[in-house]
């Protein structure tokens, strides 16, 4: 379990996330799901400041083909809607285009999240065309619309690298061709809340229009998980408290009854069940600690959501989730 799951148990001033839920319904799973999250290695071409899984160049964790066809054989089984695959970066996983292809075939709905950068490099640039192909829904998170923001988060060079591809994007269809959706994700750089999220769409598509002749579907301003990375920054610079107050602060209870969680479930490289992605991030399996492997070929069980602190950065004011 990650250390700062420890920290949460001295902030004694905020109350255990159990305690705000008031339909302890709402604890547990729906009796289905629709989306089934696979996360499908470490590695990434990046070291971003707020990633919650400590992604990175140096990590070496990635799917197998043996995991994702057992989750391939559960999404048939349970009908599931959506098949949404991260990372890491996903495109560094061989197996990636195999899984997109066969999860194509099984659910009308596939979403791949990338960095973008990692497109422009020669061994992985074709797999844009292979989103495209298969009507992937590209979600890549863009932290700001000009480079100084950017590149502060993801390294120099990175705001004019992601800026090339979804001008190649936009060129395929991306952000214009109804079938082939390009949204974009919006994580504050520090200890702050994100903005609104209806202004800051109008912001970025204004501003990327008009600088770069860029278009795109939707954005989704997102509150930073005290996880991973962003969580090591806030103990580090002695934010974590005030950041984890301003969380409470913010909790809304009318986003309980749709968090992600409830219809959700996440499968880690190495087919441990999860969730959701952020309890991966601080090593809480699910109750029974289940992998793909046990549930597949067996009816659909409501289970009992694990939840701590970290859960109100999915409840903060419009919700997170």
């Amino acid at each position: 379990m990650d250390d700062i799951i420890k920290d949460f148990h001295d902030l004694t001033e905020i109350p255990p996330f159990q305690q705000m839920i008031s339909d302890k319904k709402y604890m547990d799973t729906e009796e289905y799901l629709d989306v089934l999250q696979m996360n499908i290695g470490r590695k990434c071409n990046l070291i971003c400041k707020h990633c919650h899984v400590n992604a990175g160049p140096a990590r070496t964790e990635e799917m197998s083909r043996e995991v994702m066809d057992a989750c391939l054989t559960f999404a048939k089984e349970q009908k599931i809607v959506t098949i949404d695959i991260t990372g890491g970066a996903p495109e560094m996983n061989p197996h990636l285009e195999y899984l997109i292809e066969e999860s194509s075939k099984i659910c009308g709905h596939v979403i791949v999240r990338t960095n973008l950068v990692i497109l422009l490099e020669k061994e992985y640039e074709h797999l844009m065309e292979v989103y495209a192909r298969n009507k992937v829904e590209v979600v890549c998170s863009l932290p700001y619309y000009r480079a100084p923001e950017m590149d502060k988060v993801r390294g120099a060079g990175a705001f004019d690298k992601a800026i090339k591809v979804i001008r190649r994007l936009n060129a395929m269809g991306y952000g214009r061709n109804p079938e082939l959706v390009l949204n974009m994700v919006y994580n504050p750089a520090g200890a702050f809340f994100p903005p609104d999220q209806e202004a800051m769409e109008k912001e970025y598509k204004q501003k990327l229009l008009q600088d770069f002749g860029i278009e795109f579907n939707n954005l989704y301003t997102l509150y930073n998980n005290p996880m991973g990375r962003f969580g090591a920054f806030l103990r580090k610079s002695g934010n974590l408290n005030r950041y984890m107050k301003k969380l409470f602060d913010a909790f809304n209870a009318d986003t309980v009854e749709a968090l992600m969680c409830r219809t959700q479930l996440s499968v880690d490289y190495d087919g441990q069940l999860y969730d959701c992605d952020f309890n991966l991030a601080a090593g809480m399996p699910v109750n029974g600690g289940q992998t793909i492997f046990d549930v597949t070929g067996e009816p659909y069980q409501v289970r009992k959501i694990r939840m701590d602190k970290h859960c109100y950065a999915c409840t903060a004011g419009a919700g997170s989730s």
